[in-house]
């Protein structure tokens, strides 16, 4: 995916107020639209300067693309994970009919800020305008271990504003988050009544916390099962061990049948995250030969070569 410049799209400097962006992208529709411009690539550039507009005119798009950093126009480009975690975005801004249009670098960036929601307006009793707040949406890191124990979490979350004179500013609430046992990532916690408020008489909206897991040591996740590579030793793989293995949930003995292979996926049944039913523990096997440090440890080396008549390769070599 390459990365787009929005600013070097619309020709204005990265500290640039909001009245700027507006006048520098006028300019530019003005210069460029298709209808009245007599340039060869108008329809190409016309789509670039909406969608950088679509980004840099919107303070929580631009709030979120500035977290992404400097980066050279068109190199290749991947947003690291969790880059966005803490960020609190309203419901506004989606489902614009260009947006369709936009490249994948807008997509990826920006396909899961918010849901489109419409406001559902009305008259309280003494005629006033009321209507219900938009939800907020966030996504939140949590440690793996918090899905096994349950748990209750300070969390930040920065919400993008315009100041008077036009520039983002991030305005820092904490909030106290109970993490219920079992939260899978991509699951959503809901707090009632934290997202926007209401107009009038109206109720406000709720928190949508959308819940990731920072990277772990030894642990991966895959909906409700838990996985993992162990390391076993090639006597360990041949013979057959029961190898002790700390889990989040508890430690367990791990048995590794008598001539395992490197690659090799064993089970454990309800070893996973927590949940009715739970989810399994899917162990990929991964043999690591000691060096032979020492005189002796290379001289049993050589006598398991001369007692082996074993080629690792050769069964492919026929296959080739």
């Amino acid at each position: 995916m390459e990365f787009r410049d929005y600013y070097q799209t619309l020709g204005v400097a990265r500290e640039a107020a909001a009245d700027e962006i507006r006048k520098a992208y006028r300019r530019l529709a003005r210069k460029y639209h298709p209808d009245v411009s007599r340039e060869p690539d108008a329809g190409k550039r016309m789509a670039e300067i909406n969608e950088a507009n679509a980004v840099l005119s919107d303070p929580e798009k631009r709030a979120a693309y500035d977290q992404l950093g400097r980066h050279r126009p068109g190199e290749d480009f991947h947003p690291p994970p969790g880059w966005d975690a803490g960020f609190e975005f309203s419901e506004h801004g989606r489902g614009r009919p260009e947006s369709a249009e936009f490249s994948d670098f807008f997509s990826e960036i920006f396909g899961r800020m918010g849901r489109e929601g419409a406001q559902r307006r009305g008259r309280s009793a003494d005629g006033a305008a009321t209507y219900p707040g938009n939800d907020h949406h966030a996504r939140i890191l949590l440690e793996l271990e918090d899905s096994f124990a349950g748990a209750s979490r300070r969390i930040s979350l920065r919400a993008p504003k315009l100041d008077p004179r036009g520039h983002i500013v991030l305005e820092e609430r904490t909030l106290n988050v109970k993490i219920p046992q079992g939260i899978r990532e991509g699951q959503v916690i809901r707090l009632s009544g934290q997202g926007e408020p209401g107009v009038g008489n109206g109720k406000p909206g709720d928190l949508l916390l959308e819940v990731q897991f920072k990277p772990h040591a030894r642990f991966r996740t895959d909906g409700r099962d838990l996985l993992l590579t162990l390391p076993v030793t090639p006597w360990e793989a041949a013979l057959g061990a029961v190898i002790p293995v700390d889990l989040p949930g508890g430690a367990i003995n791990m048995r590794i049948p008598a001539g395992a292979q490197a690659g090799g996926q064993l089970r454990v049944r309800g070893k996973g995250l927590p949940s009715d039913p739970p989810g399994d523990l899917y162990v990929d096997i991964r043999i690591v030969a000691p060096p032979a440090a020492t005189p002796k440890q290379k001289e049993l080396y050589e006598t398991l070569a001369k007692e082996f008549d074993f080629d690792p390769r050769k069964e492919r070599q026929s296959r080739e």
